[in-house]
């Protein structure tokens, strides 16, 4: 009977530990062009991580799946030490590298660069007190290609180059 006992106790300690441990809430702030260069172009998500908690969490890794018009663009993902401190809400960027191939599908498309629909799937795998857990961020949004960095603003700053 003891040992019932104790299997009820030890069973309901461990099936409340993933309740001790409250899921963080992310949202995705922005995603922008950071850079342009011959190899093609640096982009960046700006996420905003809030922990719930009364404890810190650390982000010891991070994964992500882009698609534009729904066309695979990128996946990747990187180790990178982040700490989220208890009970505030911390910024995090992910650096996202896109070759000029990988656009071209994109661009027969013929999109709108004022809202070019896209689907970002991100998973920030995180170390807390009770162990590791992995937080999913999902965000649909379109987005509007910069001015400087459109195509035909590149064609006519190469144009110009040309030019005698």
């Amino acid at each position: 009977m003891r040992r019932l006992a104790l299997l009820l106790l030890l069973l309901v300690v461990l099936s409340g530990c993933n309740t001790l441990v409250k899921t963080p809430v992310v949202v995705m702030q922005d995603l922008s062009v950071v850079s342009v260069d011959p190899a093609g172009a640096g982009m960046e998500v700006y996420l905003r991580v809030k922990n719930p908690n009364n404890f810190d969490l650390k982000l010891y890794g991070y994964s992500y799946d882009l698609k534009v018009m729904a066309l695979p663009l990128v996946k990747g993902g990187a180790r990178e030490d982040v700490n989220f401190p208890a009970n505030e809400e911390t910024d995090i960027r992910i650096p996202i590298r896109v070759a000029y191939a990988d656009l071209l599908e994109i661009l027969k498309r013929k999109p709108d660069p004022d809202k070019i629909p896209y689907q970002l799937a991100a998973g920030l795998d995180l170390e807390t007190p009770l162990g590791q857990m992995s937080v999913p961020v999902k965000h649909t949004g379109t987005y509007a290609i910069p001015k400087q960095y459109r195509p035909a603003a590149l064609f006519g700053k190469i144009a110009d180059f040309f030019k005698f």
